[in-house]
């Protein structure tokens, strides 16, 4: 059974691959952006549009509220939601290029959303664990100690 390991956050992924409970992690592929270390004043140079509350009844002028139009939106936030397309879309290609059997996602519990919503279905029918710790920096076999126990079982076909 092969299993491809995403170990992700904001910035950098890394893809292990293992056929064995007891055999090592192979780093096969790193993939990083830069961008998001940046600032969210860094992503744009102008502040949201303005838009101005209609006054309650008539007469009431310089009674509005006004606010941004952007939201809860950041681009940073944005920034992280395109990085994980790009790590679905290089696990869609390996996964279709029959480079592994299972899926197995290890990202802090805020990315790991980001990333499980950016799964196609083909590949959330394959995840065979999910971990919700930010291990990107951590050795491979820190990494390996955290890989769910029962990956490797087969399901028995009845």
């Amino acid at each position: 059974m092969r299993v491809r390991i995403v170990v992700a956050d904001q910035s950098e992924a890394r893809f292990y691959d293992v056929e064995h409970r007891d055999s090592q992690l192979r780093l096969i592929a790193t993939l990083t952006d830069p961008l998001a270390h940046l600032h969210d004043r860094d992503f744009k140079s102008d502040r949201p549009g303005r838009v101005y509350d209609h006054a309650a009844g008539k007469g009431r002028r310089g009674a509005t509220a006004h606010h941004g139009t952007a939201g809860e939106r950041s681009p940073r936030k944005h920034e992280a939601e395109m990085f994980a397309r790009r790590i679905a879309a290089q696990v869609q290609t390996a996964y279709r290029q029959n480079e592994f059997d299972r899926l197995i996602l290890i990202a802090a519990p805020g990315f790991l959303g980001l990333l499980r919503h950016a799964l196609p279905a083909s590949l959330t029918a394959i995840v065979a664990g999910e971990v919700g710790k930010n291990l990107v920096r951590e050795a491979a076999t820190a990494v390996a100690a955290h890989v769910p126990a029962d990956t490797f079982h087969t399901v028995a076909q009845g």
